[in-house]
């Protein structure tokens, strides 16, 4: 479900605005959902993909499951004919982006798990 991606992005956004996040934050977590959420309509067979998004003051932590099967690649996904290529680094992005992600496969599904750092501007303390 194409369709399910700018969904999320959309949830991501308004979610950080009733939270009033700094706008680096909500930039930066609604490009985390949208990678997240990509990679599980792409790669899991799911009907289905699900969203939660927590912020304790201090981090956003960031849960995207589905309820399909990894389609693991029979080869490496690094070769040189896709170094000019706009996709494919959608979880070198997500950990460039957050203090730590984990994921964990299961038969009933993936869940991956991303914690996002909320930082202040100077000019908000």
């Amino acid at each position: 479900m194409p369709e399910t991606v700018p969904e999320l992005r959309h949830f991501a956004r308004r979610t950080a605005q009733q939270w009033a996040l700094p706008d680096d934050a909500s930039e930066t977590l609604s490009l985390v959902v949208s990678e997240l959420a990509t990679n599980a309509v792409l790669h899991s067979g799911s009907a289905e993909v699900t969203t939660l998004i927590v912020f304790d003051g201090v981090a956003l932590t960031v849960e995207v499951t589905d309820s399909g099967r990894w389609l693991t690649r029979e080869a490496d996904r690094r070769v040189a004919e896709d170094e000019d290529a706009a996709f494919g680094r959608g979880l070198d992005l997500v950990g460039a982006c957050t203090s730590w992600c984990t994921i964990h496969p299961s038969p009933a599904g993936t869940r991956v798990v991303a914690r996002l750092p909320v930082v202040e501007s100077r000019a908000d303390r």
